[in-house]
């Protein structure tokens, strides 16, 4: 009987489930969005009873669409959207608002607080992190500051609080197991990734119970079984979707960088096993735990990539689908002096400024749609160039080689221009379900599906390879006129 690894594959606007064998290929497939929830501008929310039944609902849809049963599943993994923060009530299992998604700009404010209190540091060498409303931790204080009753409920022990893998964990569990991962602990701007451990003043300085906390464990381990597919399964990973991406491009040694092109743009790159803390605007996070050691990877978080497509399908009305995107943006020669900076929810590395607003520049009468379309697309090369300058430089490394995943990935203008822009040869494997693939790999490390790394790294696959085609002196003129662009958007909704 052939045997499989299941990763349920927990996104932001959408739940997948993936199955894989074990020369690491996708036998099935089931996917489906979900709904986003926007209250108030700058604000974003999900609804984590709906994740949930959306994530059970496409597992057994693969499942069945692959005629799989539960007996053939050797483990699940799970990898999620990060930093997305959710409370519920641990006797009725009921989460007690909406969960607050990564995007959602409302604690900026708190988090300015912070910085001039002087915390900045303190922050920064615990966590890694730059303090910011992006990460969960002031998401996590506004929910018992403002809900009403959460404060109490919380300080009386009712109260759990997860990122998503840990609330569908709980879920799958039915309530037995409240766990995270390292990686997704190293997130929430609460967890000291020296110590591995929960930080007590920062806790204290954010007046969070503990008691609220899932336990933190390494991401390839079995934290429970479910027997929510028609028979017992172990679940033997969790890592935070971009972690998770990391290790299924085989970025196993210290150096190697991955970008992942999803509803944001996330660059990583593998420090090892020592933490490398950046100066100007880098996050330092934990990549992933295994076999009882640590890496950790320095990382570029662009707030808006894929999501940028969606924008002009869904909000300007320019296409019916994304794919149209590459067809319409080649359609023209160049975007005709237009430069699109898509900072919806503000603008994350390397500027961090939360008060940054989405603008479209150089528009003159002969700009069209398509070179709207077109500059979109340069908007995401151009961010992600941002993020590849200031990585090098921090970790005194001059790359080459750049390897991509996540949907957008499969645009193939998109990533000649990423190429052309950054000047690096861009690697796109065969399969650009990375996420996915990483997290069904730590689980399959985790029960001996998969032996070892080196069995893994032999599964990947080169699909296509993008070489820069202009000169030096074209892309140094692109990139001055985008930092100009970018002046104008910075601290447009600041009061």
């Amino acid at each position: 009987m052939e045997r499989y690894m299941m990763a349920l594959d927990a996104g932001t606007t959408s739940n997948r489930c993936i199955l894989f064998d074990h020369a690491g290929k996708i036998c099935s497939v089931a996917q489906k969005e979900f709904q986003q929830h926007y209250p108030k501008p700058g604000w974003v929310e999900h609804d984590a009873e709906e994740i949930w039944q959306v994530q059970l609902d496409v597992a057994k849809e693969a499942m069945a669409r692959a005629g799989i049963s539960a007996e053939q599943i050797a483990a699940i993994g799970i990898t999620n959207q990060r930093e997305t923060t959710i409370v519920w009530n641990k006797h009725t299992g009921k989460p007690i608002c909406h969960a607050i998604v990564w995007q959602c700009r409302r604690t900026a404010e708190v988090c300015e607080s912070l910085q001039a209190k002087g915390l900045s540091e303190i922050f920064r060498k615990k966590t890694g992190l730059h303090i910011d409303a992006y990460f969960s931790a002031t998401k996590l204080q506004w929910i018992l500051e403002h809900i009403p009753g959460a404060r109490e409920a919380a300080e009386n022990g009712e109260l759990l609080f997860g990122t998503v893998e840990t609330w569908l964990i709980w879920k799958l569990t039915e309530g037995k197991v409240h766990v995270t991962d390292y990686s997704n602990a190293s997130r929430t701007m609460l967890f000291n990734i020296n110590t591995l451990r929960w930080d007590e003043e920062i806790l204290d300085a954010l007046k969070i119970p503990a008691s609220m906390l899932p336990t933190p464990m390494p991401s390839s381990q079995i934290y429970g079984y479910t027997s929510c597919f028609g028979g017992k399964i172990p679940i033997a990973a969790a890592a935070g979707d971009q972690q998770a991406a990391l290790f299924g491009q085989a970025c196993f040694a210290a150096g190697d960088v991955k970008n992942t092109y999803g509803t944001g743009g996330f660059l990583l790159m593998n420090t090892g096993k020592k933490p490398v803390f950046s100066d100007n605007g880098l996050v330092t996070t934990i990549a992933w735990g295994i076999h009882d050691e640590v890496y950790y990877a320095l990382e570029g978080s662009i707030f808006v990539a894929g999501a940028a497509v969606q924008w002009l399908r869904d909000e300007m009305g320019l296409m019916e689908n994304s794919a149209q995107s590459e067809e319409m943006a080649a359609s023209v020669a160049d975007t005709n002096g237009c430069y699109v900076v898509p900072a919806f929810t503000g603008l994350g590395a390397p500027y961090w400024d939360p008060y940054a607003r989405g603008t479209i520049l150089g528009i003159t009468r002969g700009v069209n749609r398509c070179h709207i379309v077109r500059a979109t697309l340069e908007s995401i090369a151009f961010q992600v160039n941002d993020v590849l300058e200031l990585m090098q430089k921090e970790a005194d490394i001059m790359l080459n080689h750049l390897k991509v995943d996540g949907g957008a990935s499969e645009n193939n203008l998109l990533m000649q221009m990423q190429a052309d822009i950054s000047a690096v040869t861009v690697d796109r494997p065969v399969c650009v379900e990375t996420t996915a693939m990483g997290v069904a790999y730590l689980a399959g490390l985790a029960v001996g599906y998969w032996q070892d790394l080196e069995e893994i790294r032999n599964n990947w696959q080169i699909d296509r390879v993008f070489t820069p085609a202009i000169s030096a002196i074209e892309r140094a003129e692109k990139c001055r006129v985008w930092r100009k662009a970018l002046t104008y958007a910075l601290g447009w909704a600041e009061k």
